[in-house]
């Protein structure tokens, strides 16, 4: 691998992708850090310390800290992942949409009214942040919003409306001339942003003592381990095998070849956790919203580490991988387009036996995959408790971290590949993977 490395740099477009990537990723990192006008950083941070297991704090993992920090990107790039969210699951209730999303000219459609949904839900989103935050009292560091009122709702919004559309902007950019899914780059990065306080926390802990050397040799392997499973999984698929016929069209014969369908283990990806996240934290963030007494109890029930909420998380996780590999995955589809072309898995009848085939088949591998989820979204948490680190270790940061790595490298390889150049590792081909 080490010496495949200059070879990147050798390719002029290569280079000038991986390049315009960085940059950008730079030019993000510094809006990260301009302030939005009339917020205290300091009053904030101190109240998202103190709302970390609502919907606030995951939403800041999301945003790489933009959101504690009262940045003008404080909503990165999650309205457009919503957006798009969205008019994935439109495609799979109207047939209209879904009859847009199958051809060139209906992407470029739907591409655009998912830009203009994208401001909608910033507007919303800035509009709610201004009038809960003008509600708040004030923290030991002084009030959250220094002159509330009228203007500050505007300025909020305007600013905030504005950070996102450049962050879309940006992730369309590095789509078009970088490197990989730009929206999950950025997100990509974003969950990156603890890591140097954490590393550098762990480092005085241990130090200190309050961390033994062997106990910090022990996470290492495990979080080494728990890294090389998501990759396991993650590109772990069933090939279900699929045979053309051979056709003569005038003095040529064309097809005969066997090829096979990928179904993946987790098809859904990271988005079943983040659903399930988005939905357990949901009564944390009541009680902070409302602010009713009566209401704790259901907060201390659904408290991280409980055994309802561990129950409750892992529910959901299973239901929303289920149903949004039933969403991203149609076998009806899938079968019609094989009969279309004369393919046919071996020992199958084609239409709606290869549908029903590939529906089953679906069905028994994604269960794995959604235990695997479980696992990765509970197991971080025990060993957060158990070394005591200093640092958010979650299945989701950790899913999208190796998926877009997995998707970043897979990129690098087939640029090299196609100029003859060996690939990143040595027999070894990387299958990518976007969230």
């Amino acid at each position: 691998m080490v010496k495949s490395v200059p070879n990147i740099f050798k390719i002029p477009d290569l280079r000038k992708r991986i390049l315009f990537t960085l940059a950008m990723v730079v030019i993000y990192r510094l809006g990260t850090h301009i302030p939005t006008p009339g917020l205290n950083p300091a009053a904030l941070k101190l109240f998202l310390e103190s709302v970390k297991g609502t919907f606030f704090g995951l939403y800041d993992i999301f945003v790489g800290g933009a959101l504690s920090r009262a940045s003008i990107f404080a909503l990165g790039i999650l309205p457009y992942i919503s957006a798009s969210i969205i008019f994935q699951l439109l495609g799979a209730v109207f047939p209209k949409i879904e009859k847009l999303q199958r051809d060139e000219e209906g992407r470029k459609k739907i591409n655009q009214w998912t830009r203009y949904l994208t401001v909608l839900l910033a507007i919303i989103q800035g509009t709610s942040i201004s009038v809960y935050l003008e509600n708040q009292p004030i923290t030991p560091a002084g009030p959250i919003v220094i002159l509330p009122g009228i203007l500050f709702r505007l300025v909020t919004i305007l600013t905030l409306t504005a950070g996102t559309i450049f962050v879309m902007w940006i992730s369309e950019l590095i789509t078009d001339r970088g490197l990989g899914n730009g929206a999950s780059f950025i997100i990509f990065v974003g969950c990156l942003d603890d890591t140097p306080r954490a590393i550098a926390q762990t480092y005085q802990l241990v130090r200190v003592g309050e961390i033994s050397f062997f106990s910090l040799i022990l996470l290492g392997l495990v979080i080494f381990g728990v890294y090389a499973g998501v990759v396991l999984i993650t590109q772990a698929a069933r090939k279900i095998p699929v045979q053309y016929p051979k056709r003569i069209i005038g003095r040529k014969m064309y097809g005969g070849q066997s090829t096979y369908i990928p179904l993946r283990i987790n098809t859904a990806g990271v988005i079943p956790i983040i659903f399930a996240q988005s939905v357990v934290v949901f009564p944390s963030t009541l009680t902070t919203f409302l602010n009713i007494p009566a209401l704790n109890t259901i907060k201390e029930i659904f408290s991280p580490g409980g055994w309802l909420y561990n129950l409750t998380y892992a529910a959901l996780i299973i239901f929303f991988t289920y149903f949004y590999t039933s969403v991203v995955f149609n076998p009806r589809d899938l079968a019609e387009n094989m009969q279309r072309y004369g393919g046919f898995i071996p020992g199958i009848r084609p239409g709606e036996k290869t549908a029903e085939y590939l529906d089953r088949s679906l069905t028994l591998i994604t269960f794995p995959g959604a235990l695997f989820l479980v696992v990765m979204a509970l197991l971080p948490m025990y060993l957060m408790h158990t070394f005591r680190v200093p640092f958010y270790f979650g299945g989701t940061t950790l899913l999208i971290i190796v998926g877009v790595a997995l998707d970043t490298i897979q990129q690098i390889e087939s640029h090299l590949l196609m100029r003859h150049y060996e690939g990143l590792i040595k027999g070894v081909r990387i299958k990518g993977r976007r969230f």
